[in-house]
């Protein structure tokens, strides 16, 4: 029986054709679609009103000291941040108007390609904090940005804060793009998501703990 052109439970006034592709298809847009961009859209905006804060020119929680000259160039910093966070946070809203289009593949990469990033991202550095706390390792810190570090609330900050963030980030992106995939094509999506992991954070490790040449993660 055809689907073109029918309503699927659950839907809302959206007519979209089905059209399989070795277990990768395209679906529509359901109440729990829904309810996960909004989710994923506002914990993308929490941080993104944490970095505006820093990039208003607050300074309370910093794990150090800024260099006199350097107060300029730390709220441009986070002026960036906050710009890039707000791109991301409104991405899975506007996702919402192409799952069912042709266009969804497009998506799929988009949350493959985030989930992969915030991942590694918080893998790394969740794992070179803990080395610094036991003083396996020492994290340098741009000494043109910083006069002063306060090395220990650095880590605690990270472990506790920046990174957590950036690991739900991730998951909720991976999460947006399987609620629409079956099959095979959810198969192929976290397989190569959990190898691409791997491959950044040996990497990443290695050059941490000397073996590579540094490689910036953030």
């Amino acid at each position: 029986m055809s689907t073109e052109g029918a309503l699927v439970p659950g839907e809302v006034g959206l007519r979209v054709r089905r059209v399989p592709l070795g277990g990768w298809h395209r679906s529509p847009i359901r109440a729990v679609d829904r309810r996960w961009a909004v989710i994923a859209g506002g914990w993308g905006g929490l941080y993104a009103i944490y970095r505006a804060y820093y990039a208003f020119g607050g300074l309370a929680g910093l794990p150090g000291v800024l260099r006199p000259d350097a107060h300029g160039t730390f709220r441009l910093i986070n002026i960036v941040a906050v710009v890039v966070l707000l791109l991301g946070a409104a991405a899975p809203l506007l996702m919402l108007r192409f799952w069912g289009t042709r266009l969804w593949l497009g998506c799929v990469a988009a949350c493959w390609a985030v989930a992969v990033g915030c991942i590694m991202h918080a893998l790394i550095d969740i794992t070179q904090r803990v080395l610094s706390l036991t003083g396996l390792i020492s994290v340098s810190y741009p000494g043109d940005l910083w006069a002063g570090v306060d090395r220990h609330a650095a880590d605690m900050q990270d472990l506790v804060g920046n990174e957590p963030w950036f690991l739900i980030e991730g998951l909720l992106f991976a999460g947006l793009a399987l609620l629409h995939l079956r099959g095979r094509g959810r198969l192929t999506f976290v397989i190569t998501a959990l190898l691409a992991v791997t491959a950044f954070v040996t990497v990443g490790m290695l050059s941490s703990t000397g073996h590579l040449a540094r490689v910036v993660v953030g």
